[in-house]
């Protein structure tokens, strides 16, 4: 038996196909509040997967360190560019 049809505006993302990406673009809700309850399902979701578990490992917390470094990376490196081009002349 095959499973129901399920509405474009209910599916994830890695669930669309790239001919119905504009239209499931168009069901999403871009105001504040409803970019605010997506950040906060994704954290969610990020928490109960990788650090509320009951065998749990330093792999979500080493997750989010890596993350934050190579962030704070690509917002520093005209900075460090320019150091290194100010070491020898």
């Amino acid at each position: 038996m095959a499973d129901r049809p399920v509405a474009l505006a209910e599916k994830r993302l890695m669930d669309v196909k790239l001919g119905q990406l504009p239209s499931w673009l168009g069901t999403r809700d871009f105001t504040p509040n409803g970019l605010l309850s997506a950040v906060r399902r994704g954290h969610d979701r990020y928490y109960n997967k990788y650090i509320n578990v009951k065998k749990g490992g330093i792999g979500g917390v080493a997750m989010l360190l890596v993350g934050y470094v190579v962030l704070s990376y690509t917002w520093e490196y005209d900075h460090i560019k320019h150091d290194r081009w100010r070491k020898y002349h």
